[in-house]
């Protein structure tokens, strides 16, 4: 039986590090993205088989050209995961925030992931998901303290873009997960979130394993709960 492979776009250290550290630990092959080198994942090598790819930002239409070029050759991915975003001064209102700041979280927590699985969706085997980070912040209904208010929306907007993208492709042979990894401390989640990154990885892993093979789009935490739009 062959290997499963997995390709973690933003893997150099936190949720992304611990899902590359949890698959490889689950026997799959690995492919981990980042911007610049990173000593932890690359201390990962001994573990199974990794892949890193260097100089990847979803932000940059040329580097995922050159990305999905050199992977061309590879077999293709049972999963990819888009785990890269960013929540540039998240606690300010979103209507004291710099314009350019806006739009460079929208563009990198939105419109970059959709871009990425638009390009890569070909490269999906059969039965494969496309999984995307997002986070319940984004669910409008569950939206009542209204922090975070340009963090959520920009989630909210990779939400709906998802929903409309799998719309797109509704006859493809691969499912689509938006992921809620629960609030977990890494330099996103701050030090006072309630979950580790490794039990956060586990539960996420263990979601998308049993996923495979299931199509439509879904909103799912880490523990396989639905999550409200």
């Amino acid at each position: 039986m062959s290997r499963r492979r997995a390709l973690i776009v933003g893997a150099s250290r936190g949720l992304g590090l611990g899902l590359v550290e949890r698959f490889l630990a689950r026997g799959w092959d690995v492919t981990a993205t980042v911007r610049r080198p990173s000593a932890a994942l690359a201390a990962l090598a001994g573990a199974g088989p990794l892949r890193i790819e260097t100089g990847i930002d979803i932000d940059d239409d040329a580097a995922v050209a050159r990305l999905r070029a050199g992977l061309a050759e590879a077999p293709d991915f049972d999963l990819v995961f888009v785990v890269a975003g960013v929540a540039t001064q998240a606690g300010t209102p979103a209507g004291l925030l710099p314009r350019e700041v806006a739009g460079a979280v929208f563009q990198t927590n939105a419109l970059s992931p959709i871009r990425f699985a638009e390009s890569f969706h070909r490269r999906l085997a059969p039965d494969g998901l496309i999984v995307l980070m997002t986070s319940k912040l984004g669910s409008v209904s569950l939206n009542r303290g209204g922090g975070w208010s340009s963090y959520r929306a920009s989630k909210a907007a990779l939400n709906t873009l998802a929903r409309s993208f799998a719309g797109q492709h509704s006859g493809a042979a691969w499912g689509l997960v938006l992921m809620h990894p629960g609030w977990v401390r890494t330099d996103l989640g701050g030090r006072r979130a309630t979950l580790d990154v490794e039990t956060s990885a586990r539960g996420m892993v263990a979601v998308l394993e049993a996923r495979q093979g299931q199509r439509g789009c879904v909103f799912l935490d880490y523990t396989g709960a639905t999550v409200l739009w």
